[in-house]
């Protein structure tokens, strides 16, 4: 598979279908993703992969702690800037006005939108999930590292015919979810991803966010 091709097939997938992954996949994936770029080669990432009845006490936990805290504990980093202004949050605005409608969901729905969020930390069905993290000694170019090697994994996902949904949801509950894979006091959490084998056929998996024009995220600096 050309790298451009996994680039166009990614997508977050929000609905998977109830089939296990074999192990030895996700662990090749992570293998392959060790060469993902890392400046000075700090190689400051960190992965936690749940699957079967782990996953599956660890929703059930987040589950019961979400019915008395629906948003959580208080979050260790800021998953979107406080003041986000435009065109950032206009983009972020009808990204999810776009989920919830071709879910079929108005805006005066607040119920169905809470259930369909409620869904992150079910791992929207995924058999299996990858929980990242950092050493809290890194800085912001770490950060990125760490961003770059999530970004492999989701492209040798697609090569290996998975579907991925990175899912910083769950760093709502990052005590609840560092105390259950034993997530030393030194390493930071961030996210989650889900991963599996994607149910096509379902409306949220047809839908793709929009992305802005090359024009306006690029400028050319060439000679005349």
């Amino acid at each position: 598979m050309r790298v451009a091709d996994a680039v166009a097939a990614r997508f977050s997938a929000r609905a998977f279908l109830d089939q296990p992954v074999p192990p030895e996949v996700i662990e090749r994936i992570l293998d392959r993703a060790r060469r993902a770029p890392s400046g000075g080669n700090l190689q400051p990432w960190h992965v936690y992969v749940a699957s079967g009845e782990p996953l599956r006490k660890l929703i059930g936990k987040i589950r019961r702690k979400a019915l008395l805290k629906p948003r959580g504990e208080k979050p260790e980093y800021d998953v979107y800037p406080p003041d986000l202004h435009e065109p950032y949050r206009g983009r972020r605005y009808k990204c999810g006005e776009d989920l919830y409608a071709a879910l079929g969901i108005p805006r005066e729905d607040k119920p169905a939108r809470w259930r369909q969020f409620a869904r992150n930390l079910q791992a929207f069905g995924a058999p299996a999930v990858l929980f990242f993290s950092i050493d809290r000694a890194m800085g912001k170019n770490q950060w990125a590292h760490l961003g770059m090697f999530m970004q492999t994994v989701m492209l040798l996902a697609v090569e290996e015919g998975l579907h991925t949904c990175p899912q910083e949801a769950w760093s709502a509950f990052h005590g609840a979810v560092g105390k259950f894979i034993g997530l030393p006091d030194e390493q930071m959490f961030y996210c989650g991803m889900s991963i599996g084998f994607a149910d096509l056929d379902h409306p949220i998996n047809q839908w793709r966010t929009e992305r802005a024009p090359l024009s306006e995220i690029a400028r050319f600096l060439t000679d005349d």
